[in-house]
This record gives C-alpha cells, structure tokens and sequence, in this order.
C-alpha cells in the first residue's frame, strides 16, 4: 500500500509541475507585449500633441491674418486721412480770406457813387488792415527790412547804392516785401542796399583818368 501511495504522490507531483521551458517562454511573450503597449500608448500621446499642435497653428493662423487684414485696414485709412488733409491744407485759411474778400467786393461796388473817394478809401484801408490780420493769425508776417543791416537769410540785394551817411549793407529802400511763415521765410524781400562811398584818392584818379 505504501508503495503505491508513493506512486501516486510521483505522479501528482509530475501532473502539477510545469516545464521550465514553457513558464520562460510565456515570460518571453509577455515582454514583448509589454513594450507593444507601451509603443502604442507614446504613438497616441504623440498623435494627441500633433493634434493640439495643429489646433494651436490654425488659431495662431487665423489670428495673424485676422492682425493683416487690420493693419491694411488701418493702412489704408491713415492714407486716406493723409490725402484729405493735404487736398484740404488751405481750408482754413481760404475760409478767414473769404470774409475779406467780400468787403473788398463791398468796397469796390461803391467805387462809381458820387463823392465816394473817401469812404471807397476808408473801406479799402478796413479791408487792408483786416486783411492783414488774418494773414498775421495764420503766422504770415512782413520782413523788416528798410533800415535794416542786409541779411542774405531775408533779403535779395538788387542793387547797390553809396549814400552819404549811411553805414554801407543798410537796406534803402524795398522793391517787393519779403514775408515769414511761421519761422520759415517764403519769400525773400527785394532790396536796394547802400555802398561803401568812393574814397576822394579814389574820386582823384578818375578825375584824373
């Protein structure tokens, strides 16, 4: 009876015993699927970040087109402004002209009554000093210059003129008035500027010539 009771644990132990080779062979397979997984898991986290990428792209895409279109936009009507105001500089200007213009009209339709020389001349003198206001309000002004040391800056010598007691390069007299706009001169004062007088030696020996 012991014997093969003996015999029976044997072959219990056999039946229950897994061979060596098959349990390292199941380990074998369950590494490989291991890093399978573990591929699959990176290519999907990398497709999620490829997707946010994209969707990130497109935004800053459209966004940045969205910027372009502004800035032509903007572009655009800066230019437009600056057309307008260029074409429209002299508005303000004309417009302070005008009024002066029709009491100049005023005065000059009463220029053939009876007796009207001197109040034709008082309207003319009104519109003058009128209209010299305005041109002083829009930064106009007159040059100084008779009297004046000569300045090429301000004024155009058209002639030299020796005068007794008078400083040579003194302006004598004005041909045509000179102006300043602002602080720019727009147009040069047309002078006649006195000469250093001929010495008597110098008189002498011409006289003598």
């Amino acid at each position: 009876m012991e014997e093969m009771k003996d015999q029976n644990d044997i072959t219990n132990q056999e039946d229950n015993s897994i061979p060596i080779e098959r349990v390292e062979k199941k380990e074998d397979q369950v590494q490989e699927q291991e890093p399978d997984q573990e591929k699959i898991n990176n290519e999907e986290i990398l497709q999620g970040k490829i997707v946010e990428l994209e969707k990130q792209t497109a935004e800053l895409k459209d966004s940045l087109l969205r910027k372009v279109a502004e800035f032509e936009n903007y572009k655009r009507r800066n230019e437009n402004e600056q057309m307008n105001l260029l074409k429209y500089a002299a508005e303000p200007f004309i417009k302070s002209v005008l009024s002066v213009y029709d009491d100049l009209e005023r005065s000059l339709s009463h220029i053939d009554d009876e007796n009207s020389f001197e109040s034709t001349k008082k309207g003319l003198q009104l519109v003058f000093d009128k209209f010299n206001k305005t041109l002083d309000a829009q930064g106009v002004k007159k040059i100084e210059a008779k009297g004046q040391p000569f300045d090429v800056h301000f004024h155009e010598a058209l002639m030299q003129q020796p005068v007794e007691g008078v400083a040579p390069h003194t302006v004598l007299d004005v041909i045509e008035p000179g102006y300043l706009y602002k602080d720019k001169v727009i147009r040069h004062a047309k002078v006649i500027v006195s000469a250093e007088l001929a010495s008597p030696e110098t008189d002498n020996t011409n006289q003598e010539g």
